[in-house]
């Protein structure tokens, strides 16, 4: 039976510029970069056509508003927009809207130019002016159509896995030195809620990735590491933005700012909300590293050696091809975390949620049979349903992702959506997820 949610439940679909609109002719961006570094990217690929979506939007948008998605929530490419191709979004926005798809873009989605990363890239606190710059001029002239903005998207995996660590760009490997990098996209987001309060948006929000935290055991040195470890990738980024302040004078010491300066910040970057973004796709456990053991393949990307924590796998009996626990119970848990620990937490959207898995192409009756997707979305859409009852307020959700796509340094291979893209045509086709989806949503009453 499918899962009723309350009245005004909102369900999307969810992408991002770099992954499937192509970057050629646009000025480089630090992912373009990286990808041309040899062995940076799974088989060499790169996201130069990506899956086409520049030019192949109008079909998009029709497989998007067919399935009865209310919002599509999309990215802004910053070098498109630098390179004078801001009216592709004039027209995706017009597709959507004309196809009663309500428009919900994310302004920064990674791909910073390479200029600006030439020039410091978040550890340069002009960044974030930057940022700020282009969400005038975007909300400029789309704002008489965009009612919906959202300003960043996963701060913590940017910072994460591109300038602590290397597996993503512009694979800084800092470590704990990161933290600048993270405080500069907190302000961002800052200054990207004022701009955009300023022309008029109706609503504004962020999208954060969160995931519970596991201990490995009850042992305190493994305690500690995992306290340390939830600070540094849920807490930092949701703290400042929800109670105006670091979650410790650790992460506060290293983030380069201080004093008034400091304070001034926090005022922006706690700025109102009016709804607060999800991603969510398994939690993590982690233990203080013990000395000899191998802890390479735990995670998507490897904890160096050297750090004070280190992950190790996550009981589940089911996991996706990309190798990620399925443990929808942490989606509820994480939604009632939020709640307990913000009193002031805004209506929340889950703007990310999906599993890759290796979808065989079109069978001899023309469709995809993706029948683990279908079971994990509906799990997790179900653990949204506790986290409802259990007093959380939820107003939507989207599927990760819309479309197969460039999945960052896996390339290719690694398949989210709910419409199959053959890799050599672009060829589209609905997976009997993207059925199941649409069903779901002409169930609700």
């Amino acid at each position: 039976m499918h899962i009723q949610f309350p009245p005004g439940f909102r369900f999307g679909m969810s992408t991002s510029a770099y992954q499937i609109e192509g970057t050629n002719g646009l000025v480089p961006s630090i992912w373009d970069t990286f990808a041309a570094r040899p062995g940076t990217i799974r088989h060499g690929e790169n996201a130069g056509v990506a899956i086409d979506h520049v030019n192949r939007y109008a079909e998009d948008v029709r497989h998007i508003a067919d399935a009865g998605t209310h919002d599509y929530r999309f990215s802004f490419s910053w070098p498109r927009v630098l390179s004078g191709g801001i009216g592709f979004y004039d027209r995706l926005v017009d597709a959507l809207l004309e196809a009663g798809v309500r428009p919900v873009p994310t302004l920064y989605h990674w791909d910073l130019p390479q200029n600006l990363e030439d020039a410091g890239g978040w550890l340069n606190r002009d960044t974030a002016h930057r940022l700020a710059d282009c969400a005038g001029t975007l909300v400029q002239r789309l704002g008489d159509r965009v009612r919906d903005w959202i300003t960043m998207n996963e701060m913590n995996v940017h910072t994460l896995y591109g300038y602590a660590l290397t597996d993503h760009a512009p694979a800084r490997g800092l470590g704990l030195e990161a933290l600048p990098a993270a405080h500069h996209q907190l302000l961002a987001h800052g200054l990207a809620v004022q701009v955009l309060r300023t022309h008029g948006a109706a609503t504004v929000g962020v999208a954060n990735q969160h995931f519970p935290v596991v201990p490995a055991s009850e042992d305190p040195a493994d305690l500690m590491a995992a306290g340390l470890f939830e600070e540094l990738t849920n807490w930092t980024f949701s703290d400042p933005i929800l109670r105006g302040a670091y979650p410790s004078e650790l992460i506060t010491a290293g983030i380069g700012t201080s004093g008034a300066q400091l304070d001034r910040d926090l005022e922006l970057i706690r700025a109102r909300l009016d709804f607060y973004g999800l991603n969510y796709y398994e939690p993590t456990m982690i233990e203080a590293p013990k000395a000899g053991k191998d802890y390479s393949g735990v995670l998507e990307v490897d904890i160096p050696d050297g750090m004070p924590f280190s992950p190790v796998p996550v009981k589940s009996d089911e996991r996706t091809d990309f190798g990620w626990a399925i443990v929808p119970s942490g989606l509820t848990e994480i939604l009632v975390t939020l709640k307990d620990r913000y009193p002031n937490l805004p209506p929340v959207v889950i703007t990310e949620n999906g599993a890759s898995f290796h979808d065989a192409p079109p069978g001899p009756d023309g469709r995809v049979h993706d029948e683990r997707r279908i079971s994990y979305l509906d799990a997790h859409l179900r653990a949204v349903a506790e986290a409802i009852t259990a007093g959380v307020r939820v107003d939507g959700y989207y599927v990760w992702s819309a479309l197969d796509n460039f999945e960052w340094a896996a390339g290719y291979d690694e398949r989210f959506g709910l419409i199959y893209v053959d890799k050599s045509s672009l060829e589209r086709t609905r997976k009997d997820s993207w059925y199941w989806y649409r069903d779901l949503i002409a169930a609700q009453r």
